[in-house]
């Protein structure tokens, strides 16, 4: 029915004629049975959205029409709403520092070093030194707005404002304890002195003391600051009067006349009073009694909150909302309620994305220096795995496992250690057995040369090279990195160690001659495929011809590599990669090569004559893409620099690998890849294979006497069947088996014989297979060996360690690595202890050594930063671990130079969790850690980054500023390696800028970070407007 009181007048009159004669004609017709007069059905516009009320406005259904009224923080005739700016009167808002008015209400937030209180509107001072003591060193002192460190007698504040430098009796001026600089003391020519603020004071006029601003701080004032002649001087919000001390703020008392009535008041007349004070209330006095927003309406006055909080049944007050009661506050972690709002954080190894809610695990994997070898990220942390052969320790680092140090490495006569593995020998009228370990007498004259694994055939075909390398036995493929692979071919020299200085080696009469050459192409990457030769192509050999070459090796290890990618021409796309082919050859001489003209060095010459021309033609075959691997009879490509050439064979798989659903993966243990069949096919009986991504499998050993061989899918040795277990042995490892004789030992399958225990002692049965089965007359404990001849237990030495009971060894510790004292009982007691020298131009590390695992005890490192000309030091300390301890027994110190005397930039003997930032004082640093001989910690890593000296009045008041470590969120920017890595690369290389697009900026760091760097740098790049 309201339909008809809307429009324009010219609508309704035509719409007249048409209306009224039906309006009459109801009118007449007089109501029938059961039929009652009344008015005519009304129409509910707002249910039905017939109305035209704004979007915020509320719609009212009236008995002929409807009614808009703007909902609150709006305001209008209910068709038109226009937000009210509730920042914009006299009061700010009722926020006595900073009002931000947003769609509909308002919020009050405070200046840093204040938080807002729990009426919303009011700042009061946040006491910083509550937590983690302010990151003071020493002293913390909170004031109004802000706080300050203060260090003990002695020692007087660095640069970075929060650790203390012991202050010289005597010396350079800075350093010395009567400099005169209020806050910061620089070197000036001629030994003098020039000083400065800290941002946020100014120089007095003597140019020594730092005048107080209303820019740090607040000026110390609660409210309002403003600078004056005489400093900073504070003014209270017009609802707050200035306390006695000038800067604090209180509530002015409520003025408000209060009512007294008589008892005697009838209901009448208390009902007459409610109603004549309805009418008088107004927001123009005492704010209409709300708690926050006032808004006279024509029901009297109408009270609202700011966002964050909720008006309560009395309609005046407001109470702060629990946001993280509701769903935890929409946070993925943790909720922190805060006064008008909620902060989330996040879980350790998790960090907080722009959205400020959720939570995304950090892959510490796609970090640089996280794990030496194999790094697995897990949610919200991870684990390193060393390679076969290496021993992990400090958590994250790989070194060589000593086998020879854990019963000689089981080998029954000689134990040889190697970088990543180790080997047996035997001496003289003996040969290794097929396990590897043990050694059996000769029958007869030993041979005197090896046939040969490996062949080269090089030749002219096309107009060009072409080489193809044949592996015959003893074939090893590595290809488990992306666009690389390993292959080895034949056996090596048991002789052959990375110790010999000579290329050659002579055992009896035969020499082996080895080589290495490493070639680089230009363009292309590793591609080790099945080839697609002409049948013309797969003759046996290539014509003899006088340039051909056809060479025997006894080992050949071939690896290829791809670099990073090559930049093309401004404009266009990037180049293929850059490619390296390395081979080494393993080539034997014979004495029976010898005649009367040519002795066997003359042999020698020979030989590495050949090898030189197999190199340049094998050099030439790979740039013209025509050397080829044939393994177990599949002819391979070795390298591929024509990346159309294989557009079609796009989705194959290389060698060694077969397709699970659409990955690639290789074969597994106990598998091979089969070239005909291009897939993984199980190893036959009578073989195994023990490793991932293999293409043959190796035969079983073959008792004298065969019987039941493994079934197919053997992935070990010890699976092929027949061989002798844990604590027997026979003749040739294979049944039938004896049990180890009393006294005796044997805890690995297949040997020959068993180990004595030594010094006559006997073991508990028959059978044993380890030494702890030997009755021992004392039980050692873990850090302690048997001694079998004293019969005592003895303490490890240093730089070994036995982390169990009732042992007759003790573990080398890895790498190079050695423990702190002996008797050690674990691996994490292996350190580290190399560390110091001379670190990069732009960015590096300064790290304690064995990080992140504990820091040896009694080391000393030192290190140096040389920056090239006109480029100065910016460094990053995101934590540090060191004892608590009153003498400083270990500590951290960065100067000038090694002299006690020269200007130091930091120094530190303590633990802090808390990051900071600083430039160097000096134009180059000298770096030294010490720890005593009784403290370990897990110590520290410092990144550092060089940058143009034309950034330094930037750079040092961005590090300089509180609001830089005052929020948990830029605390951990700074211990973010990622994010760190990417500021650093922009400020040592300020073009690697637009490698980042603004999106990627905004997602790497939160608003407030990019806020606080956004005014910095416009300041620094329009200081004058």
């Amino acid at each position: 029915m309201g339909v008809l009181g809307r429009g324009c007048p010219g609508t309704v009159r035509a719409l007249l004629p048409l209306l009224l004669p039906p309006l009459l004609l109801t009118a007449a017709v007089p109501p029938g049975p059961g039929r009652a007069p009344g008015p005519p059905e009304d129409v509910d516009e707002c249910a039905q959205g017939l109305d035209d009320c704004h979007t915020n406005a509320v719609c009212q259904n009236t008995l002929t029409s409807y009614k808009c009224s703007c909902k609150p923080g709006y305001q209008g005739e209910g068709r038109q709403c226009e937000d009210i700016d509730e920042c914009e009167n006299e009061l700010n808002g009722g926020c006595v520092h900073d009002c931000l008015n947003i769609p509909g209400n308002y919020r009050c937030t405070c200046f840093d070093g204040f938080k807002l209180a729990h009426d919303g509107h009011n700042c009061l001072d946040v006491d910083e030194c509550l937590e983690n003591n302010g990151g003071c060193q020493h002293t913390c002192v909170n004031v109004m707005g802000s706080y300050e460190c203060r260090c003990k007698e002695g020692f007087f504040l660095s640069d970075n404002q929060h650790t203390c430098i012991h202050r010289l009796e005597e010396g350079l001026s800075c350093m010395n304890q009567n400099h005169g600089c209020s806050h910061i003391c620089k070197e000036a020519p001629r030994g003098s002195v020039a000083c400065e603020c800290r941002p946020g004071f100014e120089l007095a006029k003597n140019q020594r003391d730092c005048v107080l601003t209303c820019n740090h701080g607040n000026g110390g004032c609660q409210h309002s600051c403003e600078d004056t002649a005489e400093g900073p001087a504070c003014s209270c919000h017009p609802q707050y009067k200035i306390h006695a001390d000038g800067r604090s703020c209180h509530e002015r008392e409520d003025t408000a006349p209060e009512v007294t009535e008589s008892n005697a008041t009838s209901v009448v007349d208390g009902d007459k009073r409610v109603k004549r004070r309805l009418l008088m209330e107004t927001c123009a006095v005492n704010n209409g009694g709300c708690d926050r927003t006032c808004k006279d309406t024509s029901t009297g006055v109408h009270c609202s909150c700011p966002v964050g909080f909720t008006l309560q049944l009395d309609g005046k007050t407001c109470k702060d909302i629990d946001e993280c009661q509701t769903r935890n506050g929409g946070c993925d972690h943790f909720c922190k309620n805060t006064v008008g709002s909620f902060d989330c954080s996040c879980k350790k190894g998790f960090k907080l994305l722009t959205d400020e809610k959720s939570c995304q695990d950090v892959d510490e994997c796609s970090l640089d220096r996280t794990c030496d070898h194999n790094c697995i990220n897990h949610p919200g942390t991870f684990t390193c795995a060393c390679n076969k052969g290496y021993t992990l320790y400090g958590f994250t680092h790989c070194g060589d496992t000593n086998e020879c140090s854990l019963n000689n490495g089981g080998c029954r006569q000689v134990c040889v250690n190697t970088v990543g593995s180790y080997e047996c020998r035997c001496h003289s009228a003996y040969k290794l057995h097929w396990n590897q370990k043990d050694c059996v007498e000769v029958k007869g004259v030993l041979p005197t040369s090896v046939s040969p694994h490996v062949s080269l055939h090089c030749g002219k075909s096309g107009g060009g090279d072409r080489c193809f390398l044949r592996c015959h036995s003893g074939i090893h493929l590595s290809s488990g990195l992306q666009e690389a692979y390993s292959v080895t071919c034949g056996s090596s020299s048991s002789l052959k160690s990375k110790q010999q200085k000579s290329n050659d080696s002579t055992f009896g009469d035969v020499t082996t001659v080895r080589t290495s050459v490493t070639f680089k192409l230009n363009e292309g990457k590793c591609s080790l495929k099945k080839a697609e030769l002409f049948s013309e192509d797969l003759r046996p050999a290539l014509p003899e011809k006088p340039s051909s070459v056809k060479e025997s090796f006894r080992y050949v290890n071939l690896t290829c590599s791809s670099s990073k990618q090559v930049p093309g021409a401004p404009g266009r796309p990037s180049a293929t990669k850059e490619m390296f082919i390395t081979v080494e050859f393993e080539l034997e001489t014979n004495q029976k090569e010898v005649t009367a003209s040519c002795d066997l060095s003359c042999i020698v010459k020979r030989t590495e004559k050949r090898l030189r021309k197999a190199i340049r033609a094998l050099r030439k075959a790979a740039n013209r893409e025509q050397f080829y691997l044939q393994l177990s009879g599949m002819d391979l490509e070795a390298t591929k620099t024509s990346p159309r050439t294989s557009e079609h064979r796009g989705r194959s798989c290389g060698v060694g690998q077969g397709h699970a659903g659409n990955r690639c993966v290789s074969c597994r243990a106990g598998t091979y890849y089969d070239g005909a069949q291009e897939r993984c096919i199980l190893c036959p009986n009578g073989t195994f294979q023990n490793e991932e991504g293999q293409i043959t499998c190796e035969p079983c050993p073959r008792p004298e006497n065969p019987g039941a061989l493994k079934t197919p899918e053997a992935w070990n040795v010890s699976e092929c069947g027949g061989l002798c277990q844990p604590g027997e042995y026979s003749a040739d490892g294979f049944a039938p088996c004896q049990l180890c004789a009393l006294g005796t030992f044997q805890p690995e399958a297949g040997r020959t014989s068993c180990f004595p225990c030594g010094g006559g002692l006997p073991t508990k049965h028959l059978g044993a297979t380890s030494f702890q089965d030997c009755e021992t007359r004392v039980q050692c404990s873990p850090g302690h060996f048997y001694n079998t001849t004293t019969h005592r237990c003895i303490r490890c030495p240093a730089g070994t360690y036995q982390p169990e009971f009732g042992k007759n060894n003790c573990v080398s510790c890895p790498g190079n690595t050695t423990t702190d004292f002996d008797g050690s009982t674990n691996i994490t007691q292996c350190k580290d202890r190399r560390c110091g020298g001379e670190l990069g131009d732009f960015t590096g590390y300064i790290e304690s050594p064995n990080y992140p695992g504990n820091y040896p005890a009694n080391t000393e490192c030192t290190w140096t930063i040389n920056p090239p000309p006109k480029r100065r030091i910016l460094i990053v300390v995101p934590e540090i671990f060191l004892p608590i301890e009153d003498d400083c027994g270990d500590y951290l110190v960065m100067r000038k130079t090694s002299s006690s005397n020269s200007v130091t930039t930091y120094e530190t003997c303590q633990t802090y969790e808390r990051p900071i930032a600083f430039t160097s004082r000096s134009k180059k640093l000298w770096i030294q850690f010490k720890s005593n001989e009784g403290n370990s910690a897990k110590g520290f890593q410092v990144p550092y980054v060089t940058y143009d000296e034309d950034y330094q009045e930037l750079i040092e008041d961005i590090v300089r500023d509180g609001r830089l470590y005052a929020s948990e969120n830029h605390q951990e920017i700074l211990k973010d390696k990622k994010l760190i890595k990417a500021l650093f690369d922009v400020l040592a290389h300020p073009q690697n800028y637009f490698k980042y697009t603004a999106q990627e900026s905004r997602e790497m760091f939160p608003r407030s970070f990019i806020r606080l760097l956004r005014s910095k740098v416009s300041r620094f790049l329009r200081p004058y407007k």
